[in-house]
């Protein structure tokens, strides 16, 4: 059994993994051969240490199938709940009271300590509108029936690269997700007391995703994030660093090079176990 990453006393533990866990081209790659559909989630959630669960983006599910996931993951297993497109997408983002309510009340309590940060990914398109974002922000509870919320938002327009916005988030508590992408840019700047990142650019020719270099590269970050340092080398927007205090640090392959995430994830495990 795989367990969260913890390098010493002065991190918090690092947790790596992947984006769902129903995707055919694992199924041989990822999934032993003959593996039944029904256990890939007791497979996945053994060999990584944290899933971003993709498909409440989507629709909604009931809470018999949160309380069946939470069941089925190990003790110390941390699931990531990717949020509703109705409550992302949409022109004025303080009129989503109703989405984010239902999102938040479909049942994601019954994850109990499995809980993770829930992400609220907006389009490329989205530009930062001050007054709007920080109503939207304020929709976000810290609770629901006696269970903490965390929350990260992935922003992918430049005009959120600015201090104002980095503020909103830090007064908030709020995480600006890290993505490692060819397609936007990135900000590494910390803002709550967790780190979210997304490595989006993972390469099919590489066995791994990323080169062993880069994954090198990556373990040593994840590291610096979970002893609450500001890594060198990353996009920040401002000067000023967070507290350094100790994260929880989360590190999902997604995307990109798909089918490669698992080898991924778990090669950046190894790392971070050596």
């Amino acid at each position: 059994m795989t367990s969260a990453c913890r390098v010493s006393r002065a991190m918090a533990d690092i947790r790596i993994g992947i984006g769902g866990w129903t995707y055919e081209p694992w199924r041989g790659t990822f999934y032993p051969d003959g593996l039944v559909q029904k256990r890939e989630l007791e497979y996945a959630s053994r060999a990584v240490t944290a899933i971003e669960i993709n498909g409440t983006y989507y629709s909604s599910f009931k809470p018999q199938s949160f309380a069946t996931w939470a069941d089925t993951a190990p003790a110390g297993f941390v699931y990531a709940v990717k949020a509703s497109r109705y409550c992302t997408n949409r022109k004025k983002l303080a009129e989503a009271d109703a989405s984010v309510d239902k999102f938040l009340g479909q049942g994601l309590v019954e994850l109990g300590d499995k809980l993770g940060p829930i992400l609220w990914q907006f389009m490329a398109t989205k530009k930062f509108e001050a007054d709007d974002f920080a109503a939207f922000l304020d929709l976000l509870s810290d609770t629901r029936d006696g269970v903490r919320l965390r929350h990260a938002v992935q922003v992918r327009h430049e005009s959120f690269h600015v201090p104002e916005f980095v503020a909103m988030l830090r007064e908030r508590n709020v995480a600006a997700v890290y993505a490692d992408s060819a397609e936007y840019p990135a900000m590494a700047d910390v803002t709550a007391d967790f780190v979210y990142a997304r490595l989006e650019n993972a390469q099919e020719e590489e066995a791994q995703g990323y080169s062993p270099d880069a994954l090198d590269r990556w373990a040593k970050t994840a590291q610096q994030w979970a002893a609450g340092g500001q890594p060198e080398g990353l996009p920040y927007v401002t000067d000023e660093p967070a507290k350094t205090v100790p994260r929880e640090t989360f590190i999902f392959m997604i995307n990109g090079a798909k089918v490669r995430a698992p080898a991924a994830a778990q090669a950046l495990i190894a790392r971070l176990d050596a």
